[in-house]
């Protein structure tokens, strides 16, 4: 399965996807006129480096800005009652890195889809949730998923894999496209080619 990419993606220039960059973090970053998923990115920068390998109530405040929440019950499954777990889950998933990066397609046993199954196993998230939140921790190589952003890349079925084709495809040239496409919109460099990625296509699939 290929991704479909949205038209200011395929476009001959950049305009059009700098301006959904723009109208979505503000015309300057996170101006009063920012959605309020441009938060997710920047939420409590001073801890995310030291607490990359466990989920913390950061995490799940960040989410919110994504329009999603975890109930009570989740929230100390995460916190709490599994915490060590899921600590161990993602050591193993290992740093940060890009996903264009990444040679292989995932296995059954990779670290980042167990990862991905242990948080499914929770109460009450799902699918959206479970990639915000490995996306908080790991921003450059795991892809947010949702219903809108799905339907625009046509990855409704099968969401990483053909992400990080996309990327790799012609000497990485979408992943280059994207990072100058955040430095057009002058966006902060941990806003990561992903984010970018998922932003443009959800600002133009809720729009279509």
């Amino acid at each position: 399965m290929s991704v479909t990419l949205p038209p200011p993606l395929i476009a001959d220039n950049d305009d059009d996807a700098v301006a959904l960059l723009r109208q979505y973090y503000g015309s300057t970053y996170l101006d009063a006129g920012c959605y309020t998923g441009a938060y997710f990115d920047s939420w409590a920068p001073q801890n995310r480096a030291a607490d990359s390998n466990r989920f913390t109530a950061d995490d799940l405040v960040a989410i919110t800005f994504l329009s999603v929440a975890v109930k009570a019950g989740a929230a100390r499954e995460l916190l709490v009652t599994r915490a060590a777990r899921f600590a161990e889950l993602l050591d193993a998933v290992g740093p940060d890195r890009d996903l264009v990066d990444e040679t292989g397609e995932l296995t059954p046993d990779a670290p980042i889809l167990l990862l991905e199954d242990e948080l499914r196993t929770v109460t009450d998230v799902g699918r959206t949730i479970a990639t915000k939140l490995m996306a908080r921790k790991r921003p450059r190589l795991v892809p947010i998923y949702d219903v809108v952003v799905g339907r625009v890349l046509n990855t409704e079925k099968v969401h990483r894999d053909p992400i990080r084709e996309a990327l790799r495809a012609d000497g990485g040239a979408l992943h280059t496209r994207l990072l100058r496409i955040r430095a057009a919109a002058a966006l902060p460099d941990d806003i990561s080619a992903l984010r970018v990625l998922d932003v443009i296509s959800w600002m133009h699939g809720k729009s279509a």
